[in-house]
């Protein structure tokens, strides 16, 4: 995993695109996807703050809370623009921020309103990607991975028996 820093350090291009994608509207707006004791999907809005060091993203006391606390693993998307088709997604582990210090700062640049029970946590990126779409029929994606280069493997599933998974 890495953080936000590095990961723009790494690919400043793709992180710039993401930025631009989970910011559009101002503050950040995304979905978020956590894990559900069942292993099921559970997605809700969020708004991501996202700075030079990290993404970081304030939840309340809420089943999603629950499913962060108990497996960080996330994904978060991008909504989806007003003129285009194209896509930010990044996945990776969400952690408890327990340093005052961020924390306050964080409170003061997400606008976190007083009084609430916020639970601030840092989203490390294990994988980003940005698909732009071109034209209504092709487009354009940019994946990065921090973890070494992954070998596509052929699926057998259906229809897709050739499907190439180069995503996960």
């Amino acid at each position: 995993m890495a953080t936000w820093a590095e990961f723009a350090a790494a690919d400043s291009a793709l992180a710039s695109s993401i930025h631009t994608l989970i910011c559009q509207y101002g503050p950040g707006l995304a979905y978020l996807a956590t894990i559900r004791p069942d292993g099921g999907p559970r997605v809700h809005p969020v708004s991501p703050v996202l700075t030079t060091t990290g993404l970081y993203c304030f939840v309340l006391p809420s089943p999603k809370r629950a499913d962060l606390d108990r497996d960080g693993r996330y994904a978060l998307h991008s909504y989806p623009p007003e003129d285009s088709d194209d896509e930010a997604y990044v996945s990776g582990t969400a952690t408890p921020v327990t340093d005052p210090a961020v924390h306050t700062l964080l409170v003061s640049l997400g606008r976190a309103a007083a009084g609430i029970d916020w639970k601030l946590y840092e989203l490390t990126v294990d994988l980003a990607m940005h698909v732009h779409h071109d034209t209504p029929t092709t487009s354009t994606t940019t994946v990065w991975k921090a973890h070494p280069p992954h070998v596509p493997k052929a699926r057998e599933n259906g229809p897709c028996t050739k499907a190439v998974d180069w995503v996960q």
